[in-house]
């Protein structure tokens, strides 16, 4: 988020570097570090795979405060159902999209890509060598055993958007179902933007796969020019269902911000532009 400018379980061989034998506890019989990374990089691949097949719905909102942090003083709600299109394509339909009322601050592109990719983090074949994964330890979440990880990017790339924090994957399908976190990358000259630590929890949706659910951020934005605010996010992915062969999914219509039906426009997409 910037400033506005009104206010200036399978396994593979993955190439790990080995793991000392005092981070492992392969002498208790249990794996060890690195056969653990391995395994839930694995079944992370899987899943990430297999919710390409999935459409579901996602639900945003975001509120910014006044300048006590007590008041909402501006919203700005989208949501959209991910489908498939005619030709069997993944595509974003927007369903409602009210007028934003945010005046403190904007949604930039890197809000965006962090509502995509970050927010519900997956780890997989594809980006693993790009973070550093470190071993914490175990912890107990929700009734739920967990090994608990520290992961950071090794380096930053330009146009790039990256999840740092941490995970927990469970003990048992070695599938991550919590992350705590925030979007990081390299920031453009003159632009002066910050960004939320944010939790995602999962649940088995299907009774294999842990799906995001629900991502919450409640945070005070630090921003370079000095200037300070609490903002409120929440995520919502619900109605998970598998996209079938023999099925098809349409929508007649969105909804306006008066809650009134009308005719869906090809191809719309939210435009979020900074406050002139």
């Amino acid at each position: 988020m910037k400033i506005s400018s009104l206010i200036p379980v399978l396994a593979v061989a993955l190439m790990i570097p080995a793991v000392p034998a005092a981070e492992t506890s392969a002498a208790k019989g249990k794996p060890s570090v690195d056969e653990i990374i391995k395994a839930f990089v694995t079944n992370e691949t899987e899943f990430a795979d297999a919710r390409e097949q999935y459409t579901y719905r996602q639900e945003v909102k975001l509120s910014e405060y006044d300048e006590g942090g007590r008041r909402v003083a501006g919203r700005w709600e989208l949501v959209q159902d991910i489908i498939f299109g005619p030709d069997r394509e993944r595509t974003e339909r927007v369903v409602y999209a009210p007028v934003a009322t945010l005046r403190r601050i904007s949604l930039s592109p890197a809000d965006m890509q962090d509502l995509r990719d970050v927010q519900p983090f997956v780890m997989t074949l594809e980006n693993w060598q790009e973070y550093e994964i470190d071993y914490i330890g175990e912890e107990r979440v929700d009734e739920i055993d967990t090994y608990l990880f520290s992961i950071k990017p090794k380096r930053l790339v330009k146009g790039e958007r990256y999840f740092q924090g941490k995970a927990w994957v469970d003990q048992l399908t070695l599938q991550i179902v919590k992350t705590y976190g925030r979007g990081v990358g390299v920031q453009k000259k003159n632009h002066d933007e910050a960004f939320p630590a944010f939790e995602t929890y999962r649940d088995q949706i299907d009774g294999k796969y842990w799906f995001p659910v629900f991502t919450i951020a409640e945070d005070n934005l630090q921003f370079r020019s000095g200037l300070e605010v609490k903002i409120k996010l929440v995520i919502k992915y619900t109605d998970y269902k598998r996209y079938g062969a023999e099925s098809g999914i349409t929508f007649e219509g969105i909804v306006d911000d008066t809650g009134s039906q009308t005719q869906e426009q090809p191809d719309q997409q939210p435009q979020i532009q900074p406050q002139p």
